[in-house]
């Protein structure tokens, strides 16, 4: 008889379309602030556009991430930086630290709970697994709230078992100890597990530890004995077609 491993899946690149969310981001962002704080809706969203950018642009992102080994730390700064950064640009005077970090919370509940960008067939992959008897579980960079509410908008929250995000792990996804603190707290083996995840980064963190993986991306050309699918919606497939060798 065939073990069936446990699935975790990251978020941003394989249940829902980052670059989506960016075109979602800004107009609620402006919708957010704009009655709170003053400005217009428009300068809000211009000025989401201009720091998000900034933030997230490669070095400055690989750098804010390896700063910080635990995620309160990053996440309380990472928000002083975001919206400090806006009510600059919009000409607003940044409100206390306090107020600041319930604001900046407060706006990515509204934000999120509002996005929908999951892949096509993304949540009907999901469902099937589900329904297949897969145990479910998030391995994402993002907090459990963001995922929480993600997985609500496209209506599969209840596949989940765990919301496993950095804040959960206490730690970022940027090495070994992020996934064997996972492990850890599932009381699992590594081997027991399948990562399904867009970055060949994390993918090779996991199989350091010994778990199996699947890279989703429509233009890898690394590695031929990886494991790649081009979206989320193919994994089903792939493990119906592998589970009499149990390659996982």
């Amino acid at each position: 008889m065939v073990t069936r491993p446990l699935i975790l899946l990251d978020d941003g690149g394989v249940m829902n379309d980052n670059r989506l969310r960016g075109e979602q981001w800004p107009p609620l962002i402006g919708e957010f602030f704009a009655p709170r704080l003053g400005g217009t809706k428009e300068t809000w969203a211009a000025a989401n556009r201009t720091i998000i950018q900034d933030i997230l642009d490669p070095t400055n992102w690989l750098s804010r991430m390896q700063t910080f080994t635990d995620y309160a730390n990053f996440e309380h700064v990472y928000w002083l930086d975001w919206l400090g950064g806006m009510c600059q640009l919009v000409g607003i005077t940044l409100p206390s630290i306090e107020e600041s970090i319930t604001l900046a919370r407060q706006a990515e509940s509204y934000v999120i709970s509002r996005v929908r960008s999951a892949f096509p067939g993304a949540s009907e992959a999901i469902r099937q697994l589900d329904k297949e008897g897969y145990v479910l579980h998030t391995a994402s960079s993002e907090s459990s709230v963001h995922l929480t509410l993600y997985l609500e908008g496209m209506g599969v929250r209840d596949c989940f078992g765990q919301f496993y995000g950095a804040d959960l792990l206490n730690t970022m996804k940027e090495g070994t100890e992020y996934y064997s603190r996972l492990f850890g707290d599932l009381q699992i083996a590594p081997v027991d597990a399948l990562v399904v995840d867009d970055s060949p980064r994390a993918l090779a963190f996991a199989r350091e530890l010994g778990a199996c993986t699947v890279l989703v991306s429509k233009t890898y050309e690394g590695n031929s004995d990886m494991l790649c699918i081009g979206s989320l919606a193919e994994l089903p497939a792939l493990l119906k077609k592998e589970e009499k060798r149990y390659l996982l």
